[in-house]
């Protein structure tokens, strides 16, 4: 009797150790296929930012097939949109921002993104619309779509001031000017359809905040006014008078921050510190520029590859290509991350806040 409960207890024994096996080997089956399910989801389905609207906006570029370079900045814009999209998530929660001002000013720059990179749907009318600061027809022969630039840049051209070098320069800073122009023009868009929005406005309470939203936009409309007056005089000198010896600095961007500092309240000890940060963001904006344009010969290289058909170079171009894509996107967005800081910092010292 003792010998057959034994017996029995070995059996049920056996056969749970053989059920923990056989589970385990099946769970163990399962997680793998699951771990490989999410491995093959993010290579094929590969997320890049963490908000939705984001994606929409990055994947809708791709279909459009935007250049390779304009692709990189686009990049580079979504994810400082996404940083500070994120970081307002939080102040919100915190109970931060009740007068929904940063929230207004993130609305503000998605819009100039969509509109930048024309995906705001409003490419045609834009162009028609005389109420802003192109107000012309375009010629042939127009390089900067304004008779002011056009004008200042054919006679810089023949002038005799510039060498090859000091025109390609001022013609960076002439595009430059040209998007600060259009980004003025999609600001006063956006301020348009607030007061819209704001006459529309039944609740006194909602109507006040929604008053002070276009106050602060109107503020923000009239720096940048001011600012591209500024712009605008700084190239007209130099058209008439040449790039002194002394120039501190050739990217327009930096040229453009610098210029704000010596507005601004900072002391000389201040302003000699910040233009030693300059000069190192400064190379930084090379470097990008740099890999722009090795990014744009590795496109046109790739796409005569693709014409020939040889598939191991093609696989060769196309993993170089998407390398240099990475490196550009990652570069793009460190470097606006710096001049996003350096115009913060500089803002704060007595100057009015202007997006760059």
């Amino acid at each position: 009797m003792a010998f057959m409960r034994n017996l029995n207890l070995m059996k049920m024994q056996l056969i749970i150790l053989i059920s923990l096996f056989v589970i385990g080997a099946i769970a163990g089956k399962y997680s793998k296929e699951m771990n490989e399910q999410k491995a093959s989801d993010k290579n094929d389905n590969q997320v890049e930012f963490r908000i939705a609207k984001l994606n929409q906006v990055w994947e809708k570029a791709i279909r459009m097939q935007l250049a390779p370079v304009r692709l990189s900045e686009l990049h580079s814009d979504l994810k400082i949109q996404e940083k500070d999209e994120l970081q307002w998530k939080k102040l919100k929660a915190e109970g931060l921002d009740e007068d929904g001002e940063r929230e207004a000013k993130l609305r503000r720059n998605f819009n100039i993104i969509l509109a930048k990179y024309g995906m705001d749907g409003k490419k045609d009318t834009r162009a028609l619309d005389s109420n802003r600061l192109k107000d012309h027809d375009v010629k042939d022969g127009d390089t900067f779509d304004d008779p002011r630039l056009d004008k200042l840049w054919n006679k810089a051209k023949t002038s005799g001031k510039f060498s090859d070098e000091e025109l390609q320069t001022l013609q960076r800073e002439f595009h430059h000017h040209k998007d600060k122009i259009n980004e003025y023009n999609i600001v006063m868009d956006t301020v348009s359809r607030t007061e819209e929005i704001h006459k529309n406005v039944i609740s006194p309470l909602e109507g006040d905040m929604k008053e002070h939203v276009v106050h602060k936009k109107h503020a923000d409309l009239k720096q940048r006014m001011r600012d591209l007056n500024q712009g605008f005089e700084r190239l007209r000198k130099i058209t008439h008078e040449g790039y002194s010896a002394d120039s501190e600095f050739k990217e327009p961007r930096v040229i453009e921050l610098w210029e704000m500092a010596k507005r601004s309240n900072l002391t000389e000890v201040e302003l000699d510190s910040l233009k030693e940060e300059l000069r190192h963001f400064e190379t930084k904006v090379e470097k990008h520029q740099h890999y722009q344009e090795q990014l744009e010969l590795s496109h046109q290289k790739l796409r005569h590859v693709e014409a020939l058909g040889d598939e191991e170079h093609i696989m060769r171009n196309k993993e170089k290509y998407n390398a240099l894509a990475e490196k550009a996107r990652e570069m793009g967005y460190k470097m606006k991350k710096h001049l996003q800081d350096l115009t913060n910092k500089i803002s704060q010292n007595g100057l009015q806040h202007n997006e760059l």
